[in-house]
């Protein structure tokens, strides 16, 4: 696993997402599969994005008590993913459990990250709807370190903060980035962004863009561009 861009399949249906990856002729781009294309067309385009050659990050973000995510896991882990997520704040017990869960009677296992605080989520919602009066940056340190300690591989986290989850939790423990858009580009409702040469600056391993490039008047051009100033 190196330095890449996972471009987010946020589509509702399989014809759109295969029309959509259709137009790769050239690269395979490593995709992620979250909720709204899951909950719409279940494991079976998991299998079939996976036979066409890419990876996937399946982004479903479990959090539930530890023994229902264990079992959850394990039904994951049969998908032959490559990344899997959960919420950190279901605790360092329920990380453990889909840590369990994941691997696979042969010791292998997709990767496993958490997911600190959404990037849509800002100090003020933060304090006022959450009741978590440390400032957010602490909160996603306290919670990156927690999900270290307990062997997950990484987190989810915003590009400004993946600097800082280094030097807590080491240069190999990943940071997974939402929040990145183009400088000329829309934020929509996202709060903490940047852009992706900004995101490689600040130590990104992986950035995760959605609307700038599955809506942009060329898709794959699109890609390219968010390729060449992240990874160069």
């Amino acid at each position: 696993m190196g330095k890449d861009v996972i471009v987010a399949l946020d589509f509702d249906s399989k014809e759109k997402t295969l029309a959509f990856l259709d137009r790769f002729t050239e690269e395979k781009p490593f995709v992620k599969i979250g909720m709204e294309l899951f909950y719409a067309e279940g494991p079976s385009i998991v299998r079939e994005i996976r036979a066409r050659g890419h990876k996937i990050f399946l982004d479903l973000k479990l959090h539930d008590i530890p023994n229902t995510v264990k079992k959850a896991m394990a039904a994951l882990s049969a998908l032959d993913v490559d990344l899997v997520n959960v919420h950190a704040a279901g605790t360092g017990a329920m990380m453990s459990a889909a840590l369990a869960g994941l691997t696979r009677p042969d010791g292998t296992r997709p990767l496993l990250i958490a997911v600190t605080q959404l990037t849509s989520t800002d100090q003020d919602m933060l304090e006022k709807e959450l009741w978590i009066e440390k400032p957010i940056a602490e909160v996603v340190m306290h919670y990156a370190e927690i999900a270290s300690i307990v062997g997950l591989d990484g987190v989810v986290c915003s590009p400004l903060e993946a600097g800082a989850v280094h030097e807590r939790c080491g240069k190999n423990f990943l940071t997974v980035t939402p929040g990145v858009r183009f400088a000329d580009g829309d934020v929509g409702d996202q709060k903490r962004v940047t852009t992706p040469a900004k995101a490689k600056e600040l130590g990104s391993d992986y950035i995760v863009v959605g609307r700038p490039i599955t809506q942009a008047e060329a898709p794959v051009a699109a890609y390219r561009r968010c390729v060449a100033e992240f990874v160069g």
